[in-house]
C-alpha cells in the first residue's frame, strides 16, 4: 500500500475530526459569511509526484480556497432556488459518503433506504402509492426522465417503440407549456425532440400560468398526441397552472401530463397552500427537487411516475447480464438515467424523520411569510416596484426607473447588492422588464435576515435611483 494511504488509514479518526472541526467552524460563521462574492483564484495547484496526505490536503484547501467560501447555504442566499442543509440532512450526507453505497438493487441497505424515503415523500406530498418514485441528480434530470417516458408513451399511441427505434420513427412531436423552465428545452435537446418543438402557449394576463382556453383551442386545431408540461411554481413568481383543468383536458384529448413542481410541490406540506396543487395526483409524471425546499445537499431530486413499465422500456440496461434481467427483478437503475448512483435518499430520510410533517410545514409557511414580508416593504418603498404578487416564496421586483436606463440601473444595482455580501439575488426578465428575484427557501432564514437584507437593499436603491433619475 502507498505510504500516504497507509498513514491516512491509520489516522482516519484524526482526519475525520479535522474535517469535522473545519465544517463546524464554517457552519458557525455562516450567518456572517458573504452570501455572494466575486471569486478570482489565479494560482493552480500542481499534481504532486508524491502525495501530501489528507491533513496537508485539508490545509492546502483552507489556504487555497478558504477565503473564497460563501454562505450559499446561508439564510440570505436568495439567488437560485436553493435550500440550506438541515443538521439531520448533513448527518445523512456524511454517512452516505462514508458508506459509499451504489443505490441500485436489493444487494445493500441503500435500496431499502430509497424505497422507504420515497414512501415518506409520497406521504408528505399526499401522492398516491401507485406512483413509482426514484431519486435522480436534480430537477433537470427529473424533467428529462418525465419527458423521456412521455416520449415513449406518445410513440406507443402511434404503434412506435421510440426506445428501440429512435425519434426518427416519430417526427414532429410537440411539447406544450405556458412558462416552461429552461431545463425543459434543455431536456428536449438531449432527448432528440429539439428545442424548436417547444410550443409556448398564451398565459393569463399579468400571470405566468397557461390560459386554459388557449390550450383547449390549440388541442382542437392540432393533431396530437402531445406532451404538456404543467408549471407548479414558476421561477419568477411561483405561479401555478390549473392542474385540475389540465387533467380534464388530458382525459378528453389524450396527452402526457408532466408536472414540473421542482419547488412548488412543497406547497403540499401546508394545509393553507396545498390547494394550488389540486389535481396533481392524477398527473402522469411529476418533478420535485430535494435540494430546494427539502433543504438537503446537492445533488438530489425525485421523479414520480405512474407508468413504471414505460419507464423500464426507456431506461432498462438491456443485454447487461451482470446487472440481471430487468423483467425479473426490480432495480432502480432500470428506471432512471444514471447507473452509478450515490445514495441520495439518505440525507432526505434523516431530515424527514428528524423534523416530520410539522417541521416541513413550519419551514414552508415560514419562508412564505417572510417572502410576503419582504414584498410588503418593497411595495411600500418608492424606490422599488413589485412586479407580481408574492404567491409563495419568490419576490419579483425592479427599481422605479423608467425608460432605456432601466437595464443598466438594475444590473448596477444587483451587482452592488450582491457585492455587499449581505444578500444574494439574481436577475431576470418579467413582462418584458428587467427585474430581480429573491427566492426564500432556507430553513435558517428569519425576520432578522429580511430586515438586514432590506436595509442594504434600500440604501443601495436610493443611490442608484437618484443617480439615474437626476443624471
Amino acid at each position: 500500500m502507498d505510504l500516504k494511504l497507509q498513514d491516512d488509514l491509520k489516522h482516519t479518526d484524526q482526519l475525520l475530526q479535522l474535517t469535522k472541526d473545519f465544517s463546524s467552524k464554517f457552519l458557525s460563521a455562516i450567518d456572517k459569511l458573504a452570501a455572494d462574492k466575486q471569486v478570482e483564484i489565479n494560482c493552480r495547484v500542481a499534481m504532486p509526484d508524491k502525495g501530501m496526505g489528507g491533513a496537508a490536503a485539508l490545509e492546502m484547501f483552507r489556504q487555497q480556497y478558504g477565503n473564497s467560501l460563501t454562505a450559499a447555504a446561508g439564510p440570505r442566499y436568495w439567488g437560485f432556488v436553493t435550500g440550506g442543509v438541515t443538521p439531520a440532512a448533513l448527518m445523512g450526507d456524511w454517512l452516505t459518503s462514508a458508506m459509499d453505497l451504489n443505490s441500485s438493487d436489493k444487494s445493500s441497505a441503500a435500496y431499502y433506504v430509497e424505497t422507504e424515503t420515497i414512501a415518506l415523500l409520497k406521504e408528505l406530498f399526499g401522492l398516491p402509492a401507485e406512483f413509482l418514485g426514484c431519486f435522480v441528480s436534480g430537477a433537470t434530470m427529473s424533467n428529462f426522465t418525465g419527458l423521456a417516458v412521455g416520449r415513449q408513451w406518445v410513440g406507443q399511441q402511434q404503434g412506435v417503440d421510440i426506445a428501440a427505434e429512435g425519434m426518427a420513427a416519430l417526427p414532429g412531436l410537440k411539447v406544450l407549456s405556458g412558462t416552461p423552465h429552461s431545463s425543459i428545452s434543455k431536456a428536449m435537446s438531449m432527448l432528440g425532440l429539439g428545442r424548436n418543438s417547444l410550443v409556448k402557449l398564451p398565459v393569463l394576463e399579468n400571470r405566468e400560468c397557461v390560459d386554459i382556453s388557449a390550450l383547449k383551442q390549440y388541442l382542437q386545431l392540432n393533431k396530437g398526441p402531445f406532451i404538456y408540461v404543467a408549471n407548479a411554481g414558476t421561477v419568477n413568481t411561483v405561479d401555478f397552472d390549473d392542474i385540475a383543468e389540465l387533467v380534464k383536458l388530458r382525459d378528453e384529448y389524450g396527452f402526457w401530463l408532466h408536472v414540473d413542481a421542482a419547488f412548488g410541490g412543497f406547497a403540499a406540506c401546508s394545509d393553507q397552500w396545498k390547494f394550488l396543487l389540486k389535481g396533481w395526483e392524477k398527473a402522469d409524471s411529476i418533478t420535485i427537487d430535494a435540494h430546494k425546499w427539502l433543504n438537503v445537499p446537492y445533488d438530489a431530486a425525485m421523479i414520480f411516475c405512474r407508468h413504471p413499465q414505460l419507464q423500464t422500456a426507456v431506461f432498462q440496461n438491456a443485454g447487461a447480464a451482470y446487472l440481471g434481467d430487468p423483467a425479473a427483478r426490480f432495480n432502480f437503475i432500470n428506471n432512471i438515467p444514471e447507473n452509478s448512483r450515490r445514495q441520495r435518499a439518505l440525507p432526505a430520510w434523516f431530515s424527514l424523520l428528524a423534523y416530520g410533517k410539522e417541521g416541513y410545514r413550519w419551514l414552508v409557511e415560514n419562508n412564505i411569510a417572510l417572502a410576503k414580508q419582504l414584498g410588503n416593504v418593497l411595495e411600500d418603498d418608492p424606490n422599488f416596484i413589485l412586479l407580481a404578487p408574492v404567491r409563495l416564496c419568490v419576490v419579483c421586483f425592479t427599481l422605479n426607473i423608467a425608460g432605456e436606463d432601466a437595464d443598466a440601473a438594475v444590473n448596477e444595482y444587483l451587482e452592488a447588492v450582491n457585492a455587499s455580501g449581505v444578500v444574494c439575488m439574481t436577475a431576470t426578465v418579467y413582462a418584458g422588464k428587467p427585474a430581480i428575484r429573491a427566492a426564500l427557501v432556507n430553513w435558517r432564514t428569519s425576520e432578522k435576515d429580511v430586515t438586514m437584507a432590506y436595509e442594504t437593499m434600500k440604501a443601495l436603491a436610493e443611490k442608484i435611483v437618484n443617480k439615474y433619475t437626476y443624471a
